[in-house]
């Protein structure tokens, strides 16, 4: 696990970056050029997000809310959210809004799987439950990803916040934990194939 964790992860992360990459950058245009019809507004979405060792950093998605949506909520995304456009429903059901993270695995800044990067506020909220997260480069997909794979439809009742930070993310929480113990070539690769196959059922 040590050898795995310090140089056959990364190895495996530029691999897998650079195929999924070129395998789906024919696919990139047409994207960006529906999000581009829909509203004219910017084709990518960054965000600030903490990373290994509590540094900041910028995520990147397709864009698939309105310009400057989170002046108008909250930074999660409710069921039925009003702010996610029309293509932006497609790509989040599809996954596709999440391409983008390619190249934030290839800078270094995250990893393929890995537990999932929060925003500043929520990290600070749980400041001691992500103490040993934060030890390892988040990730495009993990155990909680799966498990969530439809969050959005369980951010409900009057207060959504409070469920987020109540019964989702406390879960997530364990299941990152759970993952820095079993972290191998193997879990990686289950890992992988399973998100494959949730997103495609």
């Amino acid at each position: 696990m040590d050898f795995y964790r310090k140089y056959g992860k990364r190895g495996l992360d530029i691999l897998i970056a650079l195929i999924g990459l070129i395998g789906t950058f024919p696919i990139w245009l047409p994207i960006a050029l529906l999000i581009k019809w829909e509203d004219g507004g910017e084709i990518f979405f960054k965000q600030i997000r903490i990373g290994k060792d509590g540094k900041k950093f910028k995520i990147y998605k397709f864009r698939t809310m309105v310009m400057d949506a989170e002046k108008e909520g909250k930074q999660i995304t409710l069921k039925k959210d009003r702010r996610v456009t029309k293509i932006g429903k497609f790509l989040r059901k599809s996954k596709l809004d999440e391409l983008p993270q390619l190249i934030n695995v290839l800078k270094g800044e995250m990893s393929i799987v890995g537990p999932r990067p929060e925003v500043p506020k929520y990290v600070q909220l749980f400041e001691k439950e992500f103490k040993d997260i934060l030890k390892i480069k988040p990730g495009i997909t993990d155990i909680a990803s799966i498990t969530f794979i439809d969050e959005s439809e369980l951010l409900t009742g009057p207060n959504p916040e409070q469920v987020y930070l109540n019964q989702i993310l406390p879960k997530k929480i364990q299941l990152a934990k759970e993952y820095l113990d079993q972290i191998s070539l193997l879990t990686d690769l289950k890992i992988i194939f399973q998100t494959i196959l949730k997103i495609v059922r």
